[in-house]
């Protein structure tokens, strides 16, 4: 076996197509598209790399076959966000072959390592959470855009090899044509007396709107109580204008009260269910497949759904609005035809938010591991640290 340094087109070519051999008997793989994964390595694309570095290898057998690939990281702005300096892998693909995965763990440990970290993480993305993180070990159907598949004999290769489960991760569904229970009609019935209370969906007219809202409830609602920053106006309205093109404006909505935004449940359509028909390629003919799908998509009698992020004001907790929003929600995704939501993963180091989807009565769909290996096998191992 050969592992090679990704450094010209050819490689990167393997990089990006070898998956396909190894996923051909799995028919739950969707291929990412091609320029998602590229943007990652690119030092204009990415502003990681700003203060950061990247490197990925492709691994060959004696013929010349690509067998497995991965890509290792440094982020300066989380390496030292724990009790060891921590770097990441991720991207990992392999035949199944222990001393292949090894091959390609080690590559990334020994340069991890040159670069001054004490662990890695993994598999994880060179950016943020919401794209590429975690390793798939139980939920093995269709991911969500964003997210790999993984068979299910990774998790030996990683736990093997000495990584340890930093955190988890769950995936919630939800049927929105299964009923709701009494207690949630309850609860919503008192509150959909007051008055004051109100529940819209978006209007793509009014961006700004849109924007200003969701930074009042989101930086209340998250930041500072869930392990995160205060988001600025800025990455809201890039955040915003990113869902506009594949937006369904009556599958995002608000609970007000008194005219002020308490709450917000944002789903999208499932890209997913469009870009597996694409297989990886967002050349002409892929955006023309994919108004065609997108076409298709809209128009079938069970779609998909994934809710983005959910979340309630810190003053409006406790007191009813996830049931008045789970009830009012179930009848708008009714209305749109929509048959099945998953949620946005959530960390198990997260009870708090895990508790308020629960309440939604979402339950556990997929989960996947976030590992992590310290070099120094004498050194102590913990857990992530639960949100207070």
């Amino acid at each position: 076996m050969h592992l090679i340094e990704v450094t010209s087109a050819a490689h990167i070519k393997s990089f990006l197509d070898s998956p396909t051999a190894l996923y051909k008997d799995h028919p739950n793989w969707i291929r990412p598209l091609d320029n998602d994964i590229e943007k990652t390595f690119n030092p204009k694309l990415n502003p990681n790399f700003r203060d950061g570095a990247a490197i990925r290898w492709i691994l060959q057998d004696d013929q010349g076959q690509t067998i497995g690939r991965v890509a290792a990281f440094v982020n300066g702005k989380t390496k030292n966000a724990s009790e060891y300096v921590t770097g990441g892998m991720g991207f990992f693909e392999c035949i199944h072959d222990q001393a292949a995965a090894n091959m390609l763990f080690d590559a990334c440990q020994k340069w991890l390592a040159d670069q001054g970290m004490e662990a890695m993480d993994g598999p994880i993305n060179f950016g943020e959470r919401d794209r590429f993180w975690g390793l798939l070990v139980n939920g093995f159907t269709e991911p969500n855009y964003g997210m790999f598949y993984h068979p299910p004999y990774y998790q030996e290769l990683f736990e093997n090899y000495g990584f340890q489960v930093y955190f988890k991760q769950y995936t919630y569904r939800r049927d929105p044509e299964a009923k709701l229970s009494d207690k949630i009609h309850q609860r919503a019935a008192l509150l959909l007396k007051d008055p004051a209370l109100s529940f819209k969906h978006v209007s793509k007219k009014n961006m700004e709107k849109l924007t200003q809202e969701f930074l009042e409830v989101y930086n209340k609602a998250w930041a500072g109580h869930s392990g995160l920053n205060e988001m600025t106006l800025d990455k809201a309205r890039k955040l915003i204008n990113s869902m506009k093109p594949i937006m369904d404006e009556k599958l995002i909505y608000f609970a007000y009260y008194h005219d002020q935004p308490i709450s917000f449940f944002i789903m999208l359509p499932e890209l997913n269910q469009i870009f597996k028909h694409l297989h990886g390629k967002l050349d002409w003919l892929g955006k023309l497949k994919f108004l065609y799908y997108r076409w298709q998509y809209n128009h079938k009698p069970r779609k998909k759904a994934l809710g983005l992020i959910f979340g309630v004001i810190p003053e409006f907790q406790g007191k009813g609005i996830d049931s008045y929003m789970s009830v009012m929600s179930q009848k708008a995704v009714l209305a749109q035809g929509v048959g099945q939501v998953e949620m946005n993963w959530i960390g198990d180091f997260n009870p708090k938010m895990m508790m308020v989807v629960r309440g939604l009565e979402a339950v556990i769909y997929k989960t996947h591991h976030t590992y992590r290996k310290i070099f120094d096998p004498s050194k102590p191992f913990t857990r992530y640290p639960i949100i207070k």
